[in-house]
């Protein structure tokens, strides 16, 4: 990296842990900030809390592509930019919804303007030589992952000391000084096209994805890791709840988000590195089975501190995760249309945050939360043979397909 590309790392690094630390400190209350609009059943809250954490995926998944368009034509900072304030500005009236229905429009709302986190991996990600993108993904996932780790904590004690809508404030002003960070520290060096370049249209660099069976099939497992991920977030805090008797269960629920938060800390750097040397479809074949072996059982934890171990480990695999898969579509999409086909990777990527939290809801609603970890498990499992059989065909080149 030349000393331009280094400032960009480094303040795009405090950005993501910014943005990363304080969108997660309202996590663990999310439910509990649904009950206080109004006497619910707790069946009632649990399927809204599902479709509210869903909501902004929605249309966050229809605008990535948009998006990842836009940034090859005027580069990642200007959206960076928008993303940054459009957040800030959605979660600021968050904290002072009068109904279930208001809170769910925002959040739909505030998915037209998110992927800040996504689209920083993308900023970087262009700018790093191919034969060390999973080091350097790796590195800049610790920035959200310290992020995640201590946000919920925050949130959790902001939330039972000073109440919800002060926590949202704060969130709201952490997100808009990230933004100003873009807009003061970071200077983005535009990659010079080819005069002879072909410019795509949306149709055919979609229909080149799709006959990719490599991108294809990476970008869909994308999606399953995001649905294990996220159809127990919203549900973690009344999990939480059902195994402690203590008064603080936002504290607990925090610190029961931070436990996967510190696996991640540990070993995002080590995943990447492992696979700039090995391959990134290696790595990524063994973090999807570490995935299986520690979510499973986290459905029959009797006590927290179990619950919390197991999250642990669990972070371990999710750390390494989203930096191989991101590395792996850069290595593999062309220059000219890198990110858009990182938009496309970032829609399935918000399909499985669509899918995940509304499908942890209906499996809890009828099973039980703690069913929630061995269902979502065995999509882990799903994506595991997926990759597996995805690598016995021989390579693709996406240029050869988009001109054939």
């Amino acid at each position: 990296m030349n000393p331009q590309q280094k400032r960009n790392f480094i303040i795009i690094w405090f950005a993501n842990l910014l943005v990363a630390g304080t969108t997660t400190m309202i996590m663990p209350f999310l439910s509990l900030y649904i009950e206080t609009m109004g006497n619910f059943t707790e069946s009632y809250v649990q399927k809204w809390a599902g479709l509210i954490f869903g909501a902004t995926f929605v249309s966050a998944f229809l605008m990535s592509p948009i998006w990842g368009r836009v940034a090859d034509k005027y580069g990642y900072k200007p959206i960076l930019i928008i993303n940054g304030f459009g957040i800030s500005i959605s979660i600021f009236f968050m904290g002072h919804v009068q109904s279930v229905e208001q809170f769910f429009l925002l959040r739909l709302f505030m998915g037209i303007v998110t992927g800040f986190i996504p689209t920083s991996l993308a900023f970087i990600s262009r700018q790093t030589p191919k034969e060390v993108a999973g080091k350097t993904l790796g590195t800049l996932q610790m920035g959200s992952v310290t992020g995640t780790l201590f946000g919920p904590v925050i949130g959790g004690l902001l939330a039972d000391e000073f109440g919800f809508q002060y926590t949202f404030i704060i969130t709201s002003i952490s997100i808009a000084t990230a933004a100003l960070l873009i807009i003061f520290g970071v200077r983005e060096i535009q990659k010079v096209k080819k005069k002879d370049s072909i410019v795509y249209s949306r149709i055919a660099v979609l229909k080149g994805i799709f006959h990719h069976r490599l991108l294809f099939n990476v970008m869909m497992i994308t999606s399953l890791i995001q649905i294990g991920n996220f159809s127990i977030q919203p549900l973690l805090s009344l999990y939480v709840s059902d195994l402690t008797t203590s008064g603080q269960v936002a504290f607990l629920a925090g610190l029961t988000f931070s436990a996967a938060g510190v696996g991640n800390l540990l070993f995002a750097r080590f995943w990447g590195r492992l696979g700039d040397q090995i391959g990134y479809e290696k790595v990524l074949t063994i973090l999807l089975a570490i995935a299986v072996i520690f979510i499973i059982p986290q459905a029959f934890v009797t006590s927290l501190w179990q619950l919390m171990g197991l999250r642990l480990l669990f972070g371990i695999a999710v750390g390494g995760l989203i930096p191989t898969t991101t590395a792996l579509i850069r290595r593999e999409a062309p220059i000219d249309i890198q990110g858009e086909v990182m938009g496309y990777n970032t829609s399935f990527r918000f399909l499985g945050n669509i899918i995940g939290p509304t499908f942890g809801g209906i499996v809890s609603g009828f099973i039980g939360i703690s069913s929630v970890f061995y269902v979502t498990g065995s999509l882990f499992l799903i994506a595991f043979f997926i990759l597996k059989r995805t690598r016995k065909y021989p390579k693709q080149h996406l240029e050869d397909i988009l001109e054939s």
